[in-house]
């Protein structure tokens, strides 16, 4: 028998009719009005607010939900989804907009409460030890939220870990969990240092401006644009620029997720830079939720190829208390 996961209508219209009857039983509405063209998950109308049942990747979809009361032109929100809805709520702090987000437990809904950044990770002491190493492959040191990475053009190619096991520090080469793993068995009985500078050399030729396609260059496309920005600020309007960590960790190095660079205008405006390529319609909830971490009173600049600064991303950047600048680069 087709399960939902390969029916997608009949997975929305199942979605659809959870959000008209929550609404109706939670909120006391008799009149609903269901709509499509939310792709997380279900939306409508009722009493001139927008009511959105976000489903698929909770934590990435306040963005689905602005762009359709936007585009709907309804000032009234209500988000619903039954995880992340603390980082959600306290994203929505950050627009001009009434936005009430909603835990959903089975047939209730709770008022979800904005949770706090995570606090800041330090990296382990005995993980320093691989940061020369790291700088003498060729490869740029990266930390984000307690781990100690190597990166050439932005994307990842190794990793300070302790074996759970023995409780040792070493240095795994590779491009990702999986691959790392896999490196480690062909080549474990390579020096780390010989791996690395061979990893290094791979990357770096694939991801050089003008390279022929290849996955190396696909992955981690809104990293390998801030590599370029933090090597010359002037492409995105700005005098200096250097990375800074998510607002929340990465899940994983094959999802497109935005990053974040934290610098100075030219005129001395601290700044706040978020990267992002293709339409990511939460690019501009994540942006928001960066700044706040990183400097409240800093300004926003969201940069994105040129081909991507679209309407709804520039909607949205103008519905945030401090609206946000939207930045198209063209690139060769």
């Amino acid at each position: 028998m087709t399960g939902l996961a390969d029916d997608p209508d009949r997975r929305s219209r199942l979605l659809a009719l959870t959000l008209q009857s929550l609404v109706r039983e939670q909120f006391g509405v008799e009149s609903f009005t269901a709509a499509t063209g939310l792709s997380r998950g279900a939306a409508g109308v009722a009493d001139d607010a927008a009511f959105v049942l976000v489903d698929e990747q909770p934590e990435r979809g306040l963005g689905a939900a602005l762009a359709w009361a936007s585009r709907h032109q309804l000032r009234t929100l209500h988000v619903i989804a039954s995880e992340a809805t603390g980082l959600l709520a306290r994203r929505a702090e950050a627009f001009d907009l009434d936005i009430q987000v909603w835990h959903r437990d089975d047939r209730s809904l709770l008022p979800a409460v904005a949770e706090p950044h995570p606090t800041a990770a330090e990296v382990p002491v005995e993980h320093r030890q691989f940061e020369s190493l790291i700088v003498e492959s060729g490869a740029t040191v990266s930390i984000e939220h307690g781990v100690l990475a190597g990166e050439v053009r932005g994307l990842e190619v190794c990793r300070a870990v302790t074996d759970p096991l023995t409780g040792v520090p070493r240095l795994e080469v590779g491009v990702g969990e999986h691959d790392r793993e896999a490196f480690g068995m062909i080549h474990g009985d390579t020096p780390t240092t010989e791996s690395l500078n061979r990893i290094v050399r791979i990357v770096d030729a694939h991801r050089t401006p003008g390279a022929d396609p290849h996955p190396l260059n696909r992955l981690g496309a809104e990293r390998a644009l801030r590599d370029r920005v933090v090597a010359d600020p002037s492409i995105a309007g700005l005098r200096v620029l250097t990375t800074a960590p998510p607002p929340v960790p990465r899940p994983n190095l094959k999802d497109s997720i935005p990053c974040v660079g934290v610098g100075e205008a030219a005129d001395g405006t601290p700044t706040v830079a978020v990267f992002s390529t293709g339409i990511d319609l939460d690019v501009v909830p994540f942006a928001a939720d960066a700044r706040a971490a990183l400097g409240d009173d800093h300004d926003l600049v969201i940069v994105v190829p040129e081909r991507d600064a679209s309407p709804v991303t520039k909607r949205l950047a103008d519905m945030l208390h401090r609206p946000a600048r939207v930045l198209g680069v063209s690139l060769p």
